[in-house]
């Protein structure tokens, strides 16, 4: 006799891949949908260290069975280094344990959301939906770029379908398209994002500030917060924070544009170790000498909430595409260092923010006092509406 349910869902899987800039978007839409306590953390990683830095490009089983081999041939000490991605009580995902957790508890919990992100979760969220379709609703967030079938959402920024436009067409070989850009244009189960989704909604943004306000309140008003990003696939990171160091002496003399002698300045650097971590410790060098100046370099903890909700302005380098999401959510001014180095669909992204009146580039003659206001994004809670509305398509309503 087939298990009866009364279509609710109470509880979500999240699938990340082990980088916060693909987890938090996961992790923003649950929040939206009301699942913040209620759901179970999963992971796909990959092998680090030695040679698999050359091998992150193939898919991530291929990678893992790769790595296996060469283990066994030359010895785990000589080619890998422990893996430290991620938390270690965060269990690696296993689509057939989770496909059968889906079945088993249909009946008393309902379906499964299942929410993922970032190209190593593809194949495992895929692979739960086969193994229990008739239990799980899975949404995909970054495009997967074909078999769109295999999934009930898929939640992408729209930059993600610039490489179809006759522009970009012109730019990549015939042979290589397929591989990098979506196969056809969005469908009935896309939703369409300006940026990335991301947890920073009102009532996060809330408690950060109560949590910071003692620290950062008290600070000379305007408090301008500059972001410096770390390494990203789209390789702009470098040239980006090389252009915020040659706008230091605009930071750093006594009355830089701001409209007042009294400012203060948090510089937070996402990583100081990665691969823009020779300029960011310039940047380091020379910021901290001036007492206006605030760093956050890593160390402690990260104050990042805290200055989405007590800063008055950003100035963000344009190398995250999550970083600038969220600052642009928070209707405050945020302006963009490097927007001109970006080429491809992270040109178009650019393009788009200043569009929507979210952002606009930094030239260094900006008055950081002065307030302009627009239309805060709000990708994730319209993703999470979109969510709603497919499951009730599908007959299934989410737990209040």
């Amino acid at each position: 006799m087939p298990e009866i349910s009364d279509g609710v869902i109470r509880r979500a899987v999240v699938i990340g891949n082990g980088f916060a800039g693909a987890e938090n978007q996961c992790i923003g839409l649950v929040r939206a949908l009301g699942f913040s306590n209620r759901h179970s953390m999963y992971r796909v990683t990959r092998p680090q260290g030695g040679i698999n830095r050359w091998l992150q490009w193939l898919p991530v089983s291929i990678h893992k069975k790769l790595e296996s081999v060469i283990r066994m041939i030359y010895g785990k000490s000589r080619f890998r280094t422990p893996h430290t991605i991620g938390l270690s009580n965060v269990l690696e995902a296993d689509a057939h344990h989770i496909a059968s957790m889906a079945r088993e508890t249909f009946h008393k919990d309902g379906p499964l959301l299942v929410v993922a992100s970032g190209r190593d979760t593809i194949s495992v969220a895929s692979s739960i939906k086969r193994l229990a379709p008739e239990n799980v609703f899975l949404v995909q967030i970054q495009h997967p770029r074909f078999h769109l079938n295999r999934f009930d959402l898929v939640i992408t920024p729209r930059h993600d379908y610039y490489p179809l436009t006759p522009h970009a067409q012109r730019q990549i070989p015939w042979f290589l398209r397929r591989w990098v850009t979506p196969w056809e244009p969005p469908g009935r189960i896309v939703v369409l994002t300006v940026g990335a989704l991301h947890p920073a909604d009102s009532v996060a943004l809330r408690v950060a500030a109560s949590a910071w306000r003692n620290e950062l309140a008290n600070l000379p008003k305007p408090l301008l917060v500059v972001n410096v990003g770390g390494p990203t696939v789209s390789g702009y990171a470098s040239e980006c924070s090389m252009e915020l160091w040659e706008y230091q002496d605009i930071f750093l003399q006594e009355n830089p544009g701001q409209g007042t002698d009294d400012y203060a300045i948090m510089l937070a650097i996402a990583s100081i170790n990665g691969v823009t971590g020779g300029i960011t410790k310039i940047l380091v060098k020379e910021f901290s000498t001036n007492p206006k100046v605030q760093i956050w370099d890593g160390e402690g903890p990260n104050p990042h909430m805290g200055h989405l909700a007590l800063a008055d302005a950003f100035v963000i380098t344009a190398d995250s595409v999550s970083m600038l999401s969220e600052a642009c959510s928070t209707g405050k001014p945020v302006y963009v260092v490097g927007a001109e180095l970006c080429t491809w669909k992270f040109a178009d992204f650019q393009n788009s923010l200043q569009k929507h009146g979210v952002a606009r580039p930094f030239t260094g003659k900006e008055n950081i006092a002065e307030r302009w206001s627009y239309s805060p994004l709000n990708d994730t809670t319209e993703a999470s509406s979109q969510v709603i509305a497919a499951l009730a398509q599908r007959g299934w309503t989410i737990h209040a």
